[in-house]
């Protein structure tokens, strides 16, 4: 049994009171919340933009109550403010993680600050962030057993895919990995693959395990829904940040195809990063239309309306897990998606699969299920991954 562990909070840190969580958020605050359970004590690291912060076991378990409540955020403190002067946001997350921390120190100063976490300790990245060389070599040479989990590799894989200026850093990060992790945890089998193909090109690939992500949605609560929705007549959900990848375009020129008149699409999500083109087609929907955008539903919303759909659409492009489609199908509702390897490994039957670039198909499919809906791959066996297996794989890891 590990002595201690010592998780990454940066992303976390990054993320509290900008409202829902993303998916990799999620998966940061999942091992914040097992961690903090285990017998082992729980470190965090917090890379702030004054240096480092460590949180002993009881500022983790405090960073974790203030995770479920951010709106307790404390006044950003003058140090946070001058940090980061166009974000208040981000300098009251950091002035919170100050104010839990065991000790901080400057960027050269890491090695000083890790002296405070006992030896024998493991180092768990699960966010992507604060993947830097040195502070990956730091902790290596320190007798720290680094495991990374790597999402995905879009931005290598479909750098048409990556926001501006992101590939270059992101290829650091994944070299960095590539020279200093112990270890690596991947999602499914083709993630793992894609993944291991760009390590390769790096100079080593770290030995790798395959620990799917659990699936755990909220309690559906219709009641929290806004005012206003007709959930009595056909309607589809599509879940996700609205950036390229996504493919939110098809859907649009879908809807633009099908027999009159064509049923709900609520597109529940915020916007990321698009194309002026698809930007400006969102705005010009009519209010009264039959697609709509929502943004900033609390989680028993969002399932509520999943539950109730027709089916859950995801034709996304590219794909590092997909949480979507498994929440969708964990509640009985069908699922329509792209034809993707990871997609086909986490799902089985239990989706209709269509090519993400073929428009015609996606029409017939989404027309037919209108009329007459169907819950797909229901003689299966599949249930969705759990947390409880998924931890069982990393911890027996040495983790």
């Amino acid at each position: 049994m590990v002595a201690a562990r010592l998780l990454d909070l940066t992303r976390l840190v990054s993320r509290l009171g900008r409202g829902p969580m993303t998916g990799i958020d999620r998966v940061e605050q999942a091992y914040l919340t097992h961690l903090l359970a285990q017998d082992a004590p729980l470190y965090g690291l917090v890379r702030t933009g004054a240096g480092f912060l460590l949180l002993d076991p009881a500022g983790c378990a405090g960073f974790a109550k203030l995770c479920a409540t951010p709106s307790n955020l404390p006044s950003a403190d003058l140090l946070s403010r001058l940090m980061h002067r166009h974000d208040l946001t981000r300098a009251r997350a950091e002035t919170a993680a100050r104010q839990l921390a065991l000790a901080r120190a400057v960027r050269p100063g890491l090695p000083r600050l890790l002296r405070h976490v006992p030896r024998g300790a493991s180092y768990m990245n699960v966010g992507h962030a604060n993947l830097a060389a040195k502070t990956l070599s730091c902790l290596s040479s320190q007798g720290f057993r680094v495991t990374v989990i790597v999402h995905d590799t879009i931005p290598l894989d479909h750098p048409e895919f990556a926001r501006p200026g992101t590939v270059a850093p992101f290829r650091k990060k994944l070299a960095a990995v590539s020279a200093h992790a112990s270890q690596i945890l991947h999602l499914s089998h083709a993630t793992q693959a894609q993944t291991e193909a760009q390590l390769a090109r790096l100079g080593r690939v770290p030995p790798g395990h395959v620990a799917p992500l659990g699936v755990e949605t909220a309690r559906p609560d219709p009641a929290q829904l806004p005012p206003g929705l007709n959930l009595t007549a056909p309607y589809f959900v599509t879940l996700g940040t609205i950036e390229p990848r996504k493919n939110h375009a098809l859907l649009l020129d879908v809807w633009e195809r099908l027999p009159h008149p064509a049923p709900q699409l609520y597109i529940v999500g915020n916007r990321g990063w698009a194309d002026p083109a698809l930007l400006t087609r969102l705005d010009a929907l009519p209010a009264d239309g039959p697609i709509k955008l929502l943004h900033g539903l609390p989680d028993a919303a969002v399932m509520a309306l999943v539950q109730g759909a027709r089916a859950l659409l995801a034709p996304s492009r590219a794909e590092g897990f997909g949480l979507p489609p498994l929440e969708a199908a964990s509640l009985g509702t069908a699922v329509i998606a792209a034809d993707l390897a990871v997609t086909r490994e986490l799902l089985g039957n239990k989706a209709v699969y269509l090519p993400a670039l073929d428009l015609y198909p996606w029409v017939e499919t989404i027309a037919r299920q209108t009329i007459q809906p169907q819950i797909f791959g229901q003689q299966t066996d599949w249930t969705p991954p759990t947390w409880a297996a998924h931890f069982k794989t990393v911890l027996s890891l040495g983790c």
